[in-house]
């Protein structure tokens, strides 16, 4: 008031300079919201009602997202076309410079059933040989795309601890199994070292077999088709078909033949984080619950496996002082698996990595949650967990799982590449779950299997 008083001219500018430049901020963050808005409308980037986009440069796996989730009947009535687009920059090189060009591509059969108007009035522009992958998608092929093996990244202070490996169980009547095909890091001479391990429960009683041998680059690239030493997988169609030939830690054998028989409409697509120092850790479930059959004859007694339910997951990743938390139950047609991945401190803080938990229906994904709490309670007087309970809660999910474990191994993770102080425990249990998912009312009880890692 004294200023106004002493100085009225002056003081009325300045408070129209103040209220002129709130105006202008308000404005432009008015117009800001306007301009964001209509960049992500679908009628301006291409037609549709929806834009579906990830949080990096693009959608993981969106071939699985096309032939998946949005086939599933909750969705497949409502969506009439969907396509996939990608951005990049091109550069009109000419004499007298280069002009960069912001350019998208995309499928023209598709983005005519969503009436992109740039794509609409020009019939040249017609589908390619390839675009049939994405309008008529092979499942043998799609899930050949998600099970191939990763180039190793060019990450040479992690790069001693990168391991890629194929991963299978399945229960039968007779018996219950574990086998991973394993490949290690690359040594200066290019080569790999690779492992079978099989870990095979019948009667109560726990055997380990394994193999080994050096593969090269070539022979990595073939995943999920390998052969370590006389140990094969072969994907034929939707079905991994395994042959094994393997020696046990004591002595004997184990040698036969199972089947998984795997479905497009029940996988996980891939999930990979990211962190600090070039760091990355990637899970992806080709199957999720699947036909198991097959016969293996251990130390010349026959195990059958006919009958059973199958599951198999591939990991890739940098794995030094990393560990986990896993766990994956099937029931009927109904089939959840969860996880939450602990990475080095170096790289990210363990305390804040989210988990993830999925339910798959019998035509695909039924729900998905990302606040996820897996808690353990120990045996008393053991650093052994006992009970595992998850909760798991998000638009489409309300679920508790309570795992009782009834038998863990100890396996120890100081060597190779999977390098960690702490004890590595598979679990196998009976699971009680209840709650919703996708709107359908969950409860029952199942044995599954469960992973966790404990100090010695």
């Amino acid at each position: 008031m004294r200023s106004l008083s002493a100085h009225p001219v002056r003081t009325a500018v300045l408070a129209a300079g103040f209220g002129t430049g709130v105006s202008v901020m308000a404005i432009l963050l008015g117009v800001a919201e306007v301009v964001l808005e209509q960049a992500r409308s679908p009628g301006l980037v291409g037609g549709g009602d929806l834009v579906i986009s990830g949080t990096g440069s693009g959608v993981t796996a969106a071939r699985v997202l096309l032939s998946g989730a949005l086939k599933t009947p909750s969705l497949a009535g409502r969506v009439r076309a969907a396509s996939p687009w990608s951005e990049t920059t091109l550069y009109l090189v000419r004499e007298d410079g280069a002009t960069p060009v912001e350019a998208r591509g995309g499928i023209p059969s598709l983005e005519r059933a969503l009436r992109d108007p740039e794509v609409s009035g020009v019939a040249a522009w017609i589908d390619a040989p390839a675009d049939a992958a994405w309008t008529a998608p092979d499942p043998a092929d799609l899930l050949r795309s998600i099970d191939g093996f990763r180039r190793i990244p060019d990450v040479p202070a992690r790069a001693a601890s990168w391991a890629e490996w194929l991963y299978f169980n399945g229960r039968s009547a007779e018996a219950r199994f574990y086998l991973t095909f394993l490949a290690g890091p690359a040594r200066p001479d290019g080569m790999r070292t690779a492992g079978v391990r099989l870990q095979l429960e019948r009667g109560g009683r726990m055997e380990t077999f394994s193999a080994s041998a050096e593969l090269d680059e070539a022979a990595i690239a073939a995943a999920p088709e390998l052969t370590i030493g006389g140990n094969r997988i072969r994907l034929q169609g939707l079905r991994y078909h395994v042959t094994l030939d393997l020696r046990g830690d004591g002595g004997g054998r184990a040698v036969g033949d199972l089947f998984i028989e795997g479905a497009a409409d029940r996988l996980t697509p891939p999930i990979e984080v990211l962190g600090a120092g070039g760091w990355r850790s990637g899970y992806v479930v080709p199957v999720i619950s699947g036909l198991l059959g097959g016969t293996l004859v251990v130390n010349g007694a026959r195990v059958s496996l006919d009958r059973g339910v199958g599951y198999h997951d591939h990991n890739w990743g940098f794995w030094k002082g990393v560990s986990w938390q896993w766990g994956q139950v099937q029931h009927g047609e109904t089939s959840i698996v969860y996880g939450r991945v602990s990475p080095p401190r170096d790289a990210a803080d363990p305390d804040r990595m989210p988990g993830f938990l999925a339910a798959i229906g019998p035509h695909g994904p039924i729900g998905y949650a990302t606040r996820v709490r897996i808690e353990e309670v120990d045996a008393p007087g053991r650093s052994r967990p006992e009970r595992i309970t998850v909760r798991a809660r998000s638009a489409s999910i309300d679920l508790t799982l309570t795992f009782s474990v009834e038998h863990l191994t100890v396996n120890q993770m100081a060597g190779g590449p999977v390098q960690n102080t702490m004890d590595f425990l598979q679990l196998r249990g009976r699971y009680s779950v209840t709650g919703t998912a996708g709107g359908r009312a969950l409860s029952f009880q199942s044995p599954g299997s469960a992973e966790t890692f404990r100090g010695r």
